[in-house]
């Protein structure tokens, strides 16, 4: 298989139509026939992203390349950035508002999600400029 590169845009502040991307992407990786285990990890990895750009971020664009031994997703984002990584991974914590909390959202639950669905996850962040997420997810050979 060639790779295959995607990409999403993600609007900030609409919860509403948040999930849309990581939809369209699992839509695509069933076409291509990848292992069910394998598009839902990426799927939850992607959601978790998607939402956290919505909620805190105004949104941003995730990238996705596919091929024949792995899904690369990277997101990105001009946002406000992470001023502590350690604190953001620890499950509970969030500094989600109370829209986004009232919606059932903010649960402090992103972040450690993306890491434990992922084989690799990397943040790049710079409070004030934005955040980049990369993670991997193995698609194993038969």
């Amino acid at each position: 298989m060639e790779t295959i590169k995607l990409v999403y845009p993600v609007e900030g502040g609409d919860l509403i139509e948040a999930g849309e991307a990581s939809s369209k992407m699992k839509l695509t990786l069933k076409k291509l026939g990848l292992p069910q285990e394998v598009i839902r990890r990426a799927s939850i990895c992607m959601y978790e992203g998607e939402i956290n750009m919505v909620i805190h971020a105004d949104g941003g664009q995730a990238e996705v390349e596919v091929d024949m031994d792995h899904i690369l997703i990277r997101m990105r984002d001009t946002g406000p950035g992470i001023p502590n990584v350690d604190q953001a991974m620890q499950e509970g914590w969030s500094t989600a508002g109370a829209t986004a909390r009232e919606l059932g959202f903010g649960a402090g639950m992103g972040l450690p999600n993306m890491k434990r669905y992922s084989d690799e996850m990397s943040i790049d962040t710079q409070v004030g400029q934005g955040t980049t997420v990369t993670i991997i997810i193995r698609v194993p050979q038969a």
